[in-house]
């Protein structure tokens, strides 16, 4: 069986979109221009803006939440 190669460049792009959807999101959220949560909507606007991304993020780096914390906790130590 062959191991299926990773193109690094398609996961580069794949990471920079999930990023940046993740931040125009939040900036959406966060200027209320969306609210989190609507009548029509619910919690939809909220999913889409913020949840979707994350999910996004982890799945292409699982290691992410790990590097993140080893980061913050190095820097406390300082």
């Amino acid at each position: 069986m062959r191991n299926p190669t990773i193109d690094r460049r398609r996961h580069d792009r794949l990471l920079g979109i999930a990023l940046a959807w993740l931040a125009g999101g939040g900036a959406l959220l966060l200027t209320t221009l969306v609210p989190a949560h609507t009548a029509l909507l619910g919690w939809a606007p909220l999913l889409w803006l913020l949840a979707a991304p994350l999910a996004l993020l982890l799945i292409l780096e699982p290691g992410l939440p790990r590097q993140l914390l080893m980061h913050r906790h190095a820097r406390r130590r300082y």
